[in-house]
């Protein structure tokens, strides 16, 4: 619910009364939210339930969305993105990502975060087919608008955030995750575990990688926008396209993690993120006159390298070798050098595009990001060259 974005920019523009640029204003405080809770984070996920933690997330989340709903005015979606930056990045982040590589063996990490990614592909997947296909119907009603059949949209979303975090509670089983959680509290200083974290090399290598292929990912929020302003395509023919995209996250990030456990992770991380930048850099060259299917083409190869990438970028973590009873801080780390780019990218993507209008200045944001992914390629090569 966070990213409706990507599949409904120009509806919530409309629906809520604010510019792109004030849109992007509300990302940009999501994502500064997460910058200075990253590492709370993953302090929590060391010592408290990742059960627990998880539950409370997407409870305020959910809650939030009921607020969310009600179209409130551009200072009220400033605190409500701040929440959700807390709701989300403070109790959520590193608690998931360590209970998956705590779960699994170091051979095992690739398949692992590749089925993480990919099984949060499917229901992000299946839960946008069903809200286009939910927005589409209503705006085809007589007398309805865009404003009634978003939000229909976000009650959908909120729906199903508060049926899931009692049933993350209830099914969700932490316990055996970390034996040493309990025997690691108290016995070295918070600061002495920053510094242990931070002497790893391959921890700023990791964190090198998420950044560049996070930028490249984050790039694909802007498609809908992008080709409804400037290739004259309906916001339901924008919305089918990018859900379609979604449907690649599945397949790129579960096929990416086996692949990655069959070869090596870095490695193939390091040729992924190659294709990627270079598949956004068509983005770029996309002629006006092309055709609707040769647009589809280019989003969903964009899509299925960029979410390759996502599928593996964690598994790189577990070659790190850092203790268990420091992995969470480790993540939280991680995180806030890794995702900061969630921070200046839509303040950038503002820049440009109000700088150079009439498409020029998505073309050279697309350019930009893709530059970035190949500095990302050789960060992923440089963690792979040891064990050659």
């Amino acid at each position: 619910m966070l990213y409706l974005r990507q599949n409904f920019e120009l509806s919530i523009l409309e629906a809520f009364d604010i510019s792109q640029t004030q849109l992007r204003y509300c990302s940009s405080m999501l994502g500064f939210i997460f910058i200075i809770t990253y590492i709370p984070s993953g302090w929590l996920a060391d010592r408290f339930s990742s059960r627990e933690l998880l539950a409370y997330s997407l409870l305020a989340t959910g809650l939030l969305g009921l607020w969310f709903s009600t179209m409130p005015s551009y200072s009220s979606l400033l605190i409500i993105y701040g929440a959700w930056g807390l709701a989300t990045g403070l109790t959520f982040w590193a608690a998931q990502i360590k209970l998956v590589t705590m779960l699994a063996r170091r051979d095992q990490q690739g398949r692992f975060f590749g089925i993480l990614e990919g099984g949060r592909g499917l229901v992000e997947a299946l839960l946008a087919t069903v809200a286009v296909a939910l927005f589409a119907y209503i705006l085809s009603q007589e007398s309805s608008t865009k404003t009634l059949a978003l939000k229909q949209v976000i009650y959908l979303y909120v729906g199903v955030l508060l049926v899931m975090a009692p049933l993350t509670y209830w099914l969700l089983d932490d316990a055996e995750a970390d034996p040493e959680k309990t025997e690691s509290k108290g016995k070295v200083s918070f600061r002495h575990d920053i510094m242990v974290v931070l002497k790893h090399r391959e921890i700023w290598l990791c964190a090198i990688c998420i950044a560049c292929g996070y930028q490249l990912f984050y790039a694909t929020y802007s498609f809908s926008a992008y080709l409804q302003q400037n290739f004259g395509l309906t916001a339901v023919t924008v919305g089918t396209i990018t859900v379609a995209k979604l449907w690649m996250r599945p397949i790129g990030g579960i096929a990416a993690g086996f692949i990655g456990d069959w070869i090596t992770p870095e490695k193939v991380l390091s040729i992924l993120l190659a294709l990627a930048s270079l598949s956004l850099a068509m983005m770029a060259f996309l002629p006006s006159s092309a055709a609707t299917l040769f647009m589809l083409a280019v989003v969903l190869l964009i899509g299925l390298l960029t979410y390759a990438v996502r599928g593996l970028y964690w598994a790189t973590l577990g070659g790190c070798n850092v203790p268990n009873n420091i992995k969470g801080l480790a993540i939280g780390i991680i995180s806030m050098i890794g995702y900061f780019p969630e921070v200046y990218l839509p303040l950038l993507s503002a820049a440009l595009i109000d700088h150079y209008p009439g498409g020029l200045g998505y073309k050279i944001y697309y350019l930009i990001l893709s530059i970035f992914g190949l500095l990302g390629a050789y960060a992923a090569y440089l963690l792979v060259r040891p064990k050659i």
